[in-house]
């Protein structure tokens, strides 16, 4: 059966003030591999607003528009209501995602209550609603997210032993989708795409009837848009592929140790549902450790990669969250207490991430916005490390903004070093060289308090004051300070 009414109103009313209570940065790729692109594909096509920018991985091909097409589509929507407001286009985009993120809930739920009963399913959904890094990130618009979105939706349809939802098609669509969207979501499903395959009696049929239409239809649509976006034919997640994998170029972002997610990455991923996630390992019937094969294979194949991070493992939180839920339905006498528990030590790290840790990069965007009232009279320079704001997605007019670019070097020069790291290696000097003519100067400049000290000299020389200090973060770390500044250029010095 469907999933009660009240259990959709519960989530979605949770995911919405989820969604207002996330109001800080996690990673770049929030805005620039969703936001920042659709922006740019509807009001550069449109050409009304000629502004924009696409980082090298759009420039070189790495990533489809099927994903931003979405926030597209909502932009467009907004536009033709004549609500493209900049409120509206931040907030918007992540209230759908949201919504979903509720429905994926609920989903998680009725898949558990096919497999086991009622009374597990809710232990299961309980978990999920408590998980606090599930609370940092759902809303968030990231493929990520969309990825395990995706997953929890292909699982429902998933032929899992004793559910009678199993549905081939819709299941595969999913997973293929989720391909299209985040080529990585291919992990987790490696081993239970192929274990159906090993159970289905008429495994010819299986693979033509299924598999090859299912495959062909998604990546035909997801070729087509990107052919009308990128103006050619392009196989992005090939190009993905050879970047991340064959060429390993993704420790130019940073490298861990191979045991980092084992050790760091799933602990804090799951928090205090740690000891839960562990004992209902142990506790789980025979017939559901099958889900825990995805957890250990994507763990597994994601360590041999030496960029790790927190959010690419994501996707198999939700199936942990079902052995967390197995946990908590077997404590019988001590269920309450465990559940006490679990929802107040996961409402510290949820509302500190969410409302307090990195909200500065987004904070300073309201600084920002205000110059729309007279674009054509502002220049704003942002001296931050790279992507560390969103940009025309938060700002919405044709504001002229200038950040120091980063891309990686994909020519195999040995000599290579990005602008941002040059400016860093002496700030003083790069400013002096690149704005030896004060008609250049930007009118606004925005950077992280660690390097006003080193630049003060330039600053004053310039005539720049400072308008506004904004907080960010408690961890200050290298480049990143505790607080970000924004100078503006005195204007008796333009006359």
């Amino acid at each position: 059966g469907a999933a009660p009414a009240p259990l959709l109103a519960l989530a979605l009313a949770l995911r919405t003030l989820n969604c207002f209570l996330v109001q800080t940065s996690f990673v770049p790729d929030e805005y620039w591999q969703s936001l920042e692109v659709a922006h740019r594909m509807l009001f550069m096509i449109l050409n009304i607003l000629n502004y924009g920018h696409l980082t090298w991985e759009w420039t070189n091909g790495l990533r489809g528009y099927s994903y931003p097409l979405i926030f597209a589509s909502i932009y467009k929507a907004l536009q033709l209501l004549a609500k493209d407001d900049v409120q509206l286009l931040i907030w918007v985009p992540r209230l759908a995602q949201a919504v979903l993120a509720a429905f994926a809930d609920v989903k998680l739920y009725s898949l558990v209550q096919h497999l086991e009963n009622a009374e597990t399913a809710k232990c299961v959904f309980f978990c999920q609603l408590c998980s606090w890094f599930t609370w940092y990130s759902c809303t968030r618009t990231l493929t990520n997210t969309m990825e395990t979105i995706l997953t929890i939706f292909a699982l429902s349809y998933y032929p899992i032993k004793g559910s009678r939802m199993g549905n081939s098609c819709k299941y595969l669509a999913l997973v293929a989708l989720a391909v299209v969207i985040r080529p990585t979501a291919v992990i987790p499903w490696m081993p239970l795409v192929f274990s159906h395959f090993l159970q289905e009696r008429r495994k010819a049929d299986f693979i033509l009837q299924h598999c090859i239409p299912v495959g062909l239809v998604t990546v035909g649509t997801s070729l087509i848009i990107d052919r009308v976006f990128f103006g050619e034919w392009v196989l992005v997640q090939l190009n993905f592929l050879k970047f991340n994998v064959l060429q390993n170029l993704g420790t130019f972002y940073g490298s861990h140790p191979w045991h980092w997610y084992l050790t760091q990455g799933l602990p804090v991923l799951l928090g205090t549902h740690l000891p839960f996630f562990v004992h209902g390992c142990v506790l789980a019937p025979r017939r559901h450790r099958g889900l825990l094969t995805p957890v250990i294979w994507t763990l597994l194949l994601y360590s041999t990669l030496s960029h790790k991070e927190f959010r690419f493992i994501y996707p198999v939180l939700p199936f942990c969250m079902i052995f967390c839920g197995y946990s908590l339905k077997h404590l019988k006498a001590w269920k309450r207490s465990a559940a006490g528990f679990l929802l107040l030590s996961n409402v510290v790290p949820a509302l500190y991430t969410g409302l307090i840790h990195q909200r500065g990069t987004l904070d300073v965007m309201g600084h920002i916005q205000q110059l729309c009232h007279h674009p054509e009279q502002a220049f704003v320079f942002i001296m931050m490390p790279c992507h560390s704001t969103p940009l025309y997605s938060h700002v919405h007019c044709p504001l002229k903004m200038r950040f120091l670019q980063c891309p990686p070097d994909l020519t195999g020069n040995e000599s290579y070093v990005d602008e941002a790291d040059v400016f860093y290696s002496d700030p003083l000097g790069w400013l002096h060289k690149e704005f030896d003519n004060d008609k250049l100067l930007p009118t606004h400049l925005i950077l992280f308090n660690v390097l006003e000290q080193e630049i003060s000299s330039f600053l004053a020389l310039r005539g720049y004051e400072k308008t506004a200090t904004v907080f960010h973060t408690h961890v200050p770390q290298g480049r990143v300070g505790s607080h970000i500044c924004v100078y503006r250029r005195k204007t008796e010095m333009n006359l």
